[in-house]
């Protein structure tokens, strides 16, 4: 072992479980459970810190069951909420120390592991971001954690109030869209754009997704570019999912979901404003090409009128069932069947309205999956020549591509072939080249 590497073993690097206890997980997730795993095998000691609803146990045992027990989420007495409120914002002014849990083997983890990042350590705290947001919108401060054991690093993957004491204090921020698109989010945007402004002036360092995400970081926050790192993002699936014979692919669609292989186009993600969804259907329609539009997310906020739009086609299939159903509308899929639709679509229709990355049209590309995608914000950073472009506010554009890319086998061949060259260029490899270099830069 050399003097680098022996160097690495020796150090920490914690991140934050925000979004990790989502069961469905978010990109967010996808991205920590990534860079947590190429941390370990770098050779850090990897540590998660994350928010309990109630106060971890004293006794090691009931703590390591509290943490995998969704009842342990039930709502907090009435009569309670203002002591516990009252407790845990005067912990927050002397500062938080997160909770140990020792996961002994006591409880069988095995369904959770696809959600679980790699770690040495795990943490809990009672309502630990919650109450870290809290703390910030009235004094102004971040929340500081204290460890018995203390990180080297405490690497936050999303814009979080909090910081550890003695550390090395490093925030991801995806995307500027609550500042750059304020309409299409729920934020209170001043109390966004404090807290981003008082990372970009106290952090040690800065972790984004794209160059055009750097750019608006340097912009509109104000931060010298030299404080910011692109580390772009990448895409790994397991290998049985992508090794799949044609056939089982096949197989697959047409017994969970009735469809069959290039027959249908998909979009996936949240139904919410910055997605673009209405349009997307708008387009589909006027394009009156003769293979369905397959979407799959949850319907988010601001969307009543997709949702209703869903709802109504879903009543007109009923009244004529011997009409071809046009939209299908799945509100969750599992990453295996998730990466069946990919693999099963003609191609890809992604006309986002801003992203700080775009994981969807790495994805597809890393699949051979067709692309048709914006080209706004850092998604032609990401596609290069590989997706079919169009004006996410045009709804004539959108349809355009749509019959052009349903009907021209030449050109989805082609780009389908220059996907997989140009998501070659976030491999799973270049990124942690990439992660090594940002955690050696730091030291």
């Amino acid at each position: 072992m050399d003097g680098s590497e022996s160097l690495a073993m020796s150090r920490r690097i914690y991140f934050d479980g925000l979004n990790l206890s989502l069961e469905r997980g978010t990109g967010i997730a996808t991205y920590t459970r990534l860079l947590a795993g190429l941390v370990r095998q770098l050779g850090y000691d990897v540590g998660v810190v994350y928010s309990s609803p109630h106060r971890p146990a004293k006794n090691p045992v009931l703590r390591e069951i509290a943490f995998f027990d969704p009842n342990n989420a039930a709502p907090v007495p009435r009569h309670r909420r203002p002591y516990n409120w009252a407790v845990d914002q005067l912990s927050h002014i002397r500062g938080v120390k997160p909770v140990p849990v020792n996961l002994s083997g006591t409880v069988v983890t095995d369904q959770f592991q696809s959600r679980l990042p790699l770690r040495d350590q795990v943490f809990v705290s009672r309502n630990l971001f919650a109450n870290a947001r809290l703390y910030f919108s009235w004094s102004g401060r971040f929340t500081d954690l204290e460890f018995d054991t203390r990180p080297d690093i405490l690497h936050c993957t999303y814009q979080l109030p909090i910081r550890a004491k003695g550390a090395c204090n490093i925030y991801t921020i995806h995307d500027l869209v609550p500042l750059r698109l304020p309409f299409t989010t729920l934020d209170n945007k001043r109390q966004t754009y404090r807290l981003l402004r008082k990372i970009g002036a106290e952090a040690d360092h800065i972790v984004t997704v794209s160059e055009q995400s750097k750019r608006d970081i340097v912009e509109v926050l104000g931060v010298d570019e030299k404080r910011v790192t692109n580390t772009y993002e990448a895409v790994e699936f397991p290998r049985e999912f992508v090794e799949r014979s044609d056939d089982v692919v096949a197989e697959q669609l047409r017994g969970s979901f009735g469809l069959t292989p290039r027959n249908y186009l998909l979009f996936y993600g949240a139904l919410e404003p910055k997605k673009n969804v209405q349009r997307l259907f708008d387009a589909y329609m006027l394009s009156a090409v003769d293979i369905p539009l397959v979407v799959t997310g949850p319907v988010g906020w601001g969307n009543q009128a997709e949702a209703k739009w869903l709802s109504d086609m879903r009543e007109e299939e009923r009244a004529r069932p011997q009409d071809k159903r046009r939209i299908h509308h799945f509100e969750y899929v599992s990453l295996p069947m998730l990466v069946t639709l990919i693999r099963g679509a003609r191609a890809v229709v992604f006309p986002s309205l801003y992203e700080g990355f775009g994981l969807p049209v790495l994805e597809a590309m890393l699949l051979g999956t067709p692309v048709v995608t914006s080209r706004t914000s850092s998604l032609p950073e990401i596609a290069g020549d590989a997706a079919l472009y169009v004006n996410p506010y045009e709804t004539d554009d959108i349809a355009r591509a749509i019959k052009t890319i349903t009907a021209d086998a030449g050109l989805r061949a082609e780009l389908s072939e220059r996907g997989r060259a140009q998501a070659e260029l976030f491999s799973v490899a270049r990124y942690r080249d990439r992660v090594a270099a940002l955690y050696d830069q730091l030291r």
